[in-house]
């Protein structure tokens, strides 16, 4: 299998003051079903670089979690090492995959401004990629409308962004959970492989 590095959400404190770092149980299944093998990354920027130099991955993957620290989030750690490995992808070229609140991290970084909308926390609705329409699943409160360049909107619902890519970078980003499908989508183990390199 091919590694990639995916970021996790925090808890707590719980009622002994202990915070965790946390991951969908389903993501490394999903990431299987990819070709891809999920490595856990700390939510700290300077540990979290030093595992992505030290382990080979193919990638970053973003995952989803709590909002960002400027929508109302209280985890400016996971804020830092996010905003910290998009960075080191930009600069180096190495592919990135944000997911929910991963493409939130992507769209902020480039200026794109987040909006509350309503309709989409544990939702299954049609989203448009292009000329195809399929159903997804979503969890957030939070959405870009329009996207500044070099981003470039690959599906909507409405006037809501829910995929983008970069066009000078290997920098993607959907709002939905692949990885919370009871099957996984055909269409997202395609962009997964396509991002990573993974294989059936």
């Amino acid at each position: 299998m091919i590694n990639v590095g995916i970021t996790q959400r925090l808890t707590g404190p719980d009622r002994f003051g202990e915070r965790r770092t946390a991951l969908d149980v389903r993501w490394p299944a999903f990431l299987a079903h990819c070709g891809l093998a999920a490595v856990p990354l700390p939510n700290d920027p300077g540990m979290a670089a030093a595992l992505v130099e030290s382990v080979p991955l193919a990638g970053i993957v973003l995952s989803g979690g709590e909002d960002l620290g400027r929508y109302g989030g209280d985890a400016p750690e996971r804020d830092a090492t996010e905003r910290a490995l998009l960075t080191r992808c930009l600069r180096t070229g190495q592919p990135l995959l944000g997911v929910c609140r991963g493409m939130q991290v992507v769209a902020d970084h480039f200026g794109a401004a987040l909006h509350q909308v309503n309709g989409h926390v544990a939702a299954r609705h049609d989203v448009h990629e292009g000329q195809s329409v399929r159903t997804v699943t979503c969890y957030h409160r939070w959405a870009a409308v329009e996207l500044p360049e070099p981003l470039a909107v690959t599906a909507r619902r409405g006037d809501v962004v829910e995929g983008l890519r970069a066009r000078t970078a290997p920098v993607h980003g959907i709002m939905w959970h692949p990885e919370r499908e009871q099957r996984p989508d055909k269409a997202d183990l395609a962009l997964f492989r396509s991002v990573f390199g993974g294989v059936a």
